[in-house]
């Protein structure tokens, strides 16, 4: 594989959208091509890099800034990553945005409030709706979708080989 070139493949949605599973596909077919990325997911991060971190919206700013911190120093290094975390305010995301240089693109995993409760695993959505959870995504707190992303897996794998920054499918 010829040198690759670092960027920030950065994923939002609300919890239970698709964004592992769509990372899985892609790091899978990435690795196959060759490739030396990196992933940042959201539940692993919060669980090291941020674990004490609350879901207040001062806790949740300090955690998308620690995974875009992360993802910049990767990217800049020539790393490829993807992240793959709820990131819910545009605000934040835009920061990450301006600390990648270029190297930021955001892919929204776009599902509704009520397919993301059919598909949650963890009981979350259940938990929020009962008060258990307080300020969940979705629920009791905003999401604020992106206004451009990219919206399937083929799309964020041909926008990354026209863009130069992967190499083609054998």
């Amino acid at each position: 594989m010829a040198a690759e070139k670092g960027f920030c493949l950065w994923f939002t949605g609300l919890s239970g959208s698709g964004k592992t599973t769509i990372t899985n596909i892609l790091v899978r077919e990435l690795r196959r091509r060759g490739s030396k990325l990196e992933v940042l997911d959201g539940d692993i991060v919060r669980q090291n890099l941020s674990k004490g971190l609350g879901f207040s919206k001062e806790d949740r700013d300090t955690n998308i800034r620690r995974v875009a911190f992360v993802a910049a120093l990767l990217a800049r290094n020539e790393v490829p990553v993807i992240t793959a975390a709820i990131s819910p305010y545009r605000e934040l995301r835009d920061e990450a945005r301006a600390k990648m240089d270029g190297r930021f693109i955001e892919a929204y995993v776009k599902a509704s409030v009520e397919e993301c409760e059919k598909r949650d695993v963890k009981g979350l959505y259940a938990k929020a709706r009962a008060g258990e959870i307080q300020e969940f995504t979705g629920v009791s707190d905003p999401y604020e979708p992106p206004e451009n992303p990219e919206e399937s897996a083929q799309q964020i794998l041909s926008y990354l080989e026209e863009q130069g920054l992967i190499p083609l499918a054998n």
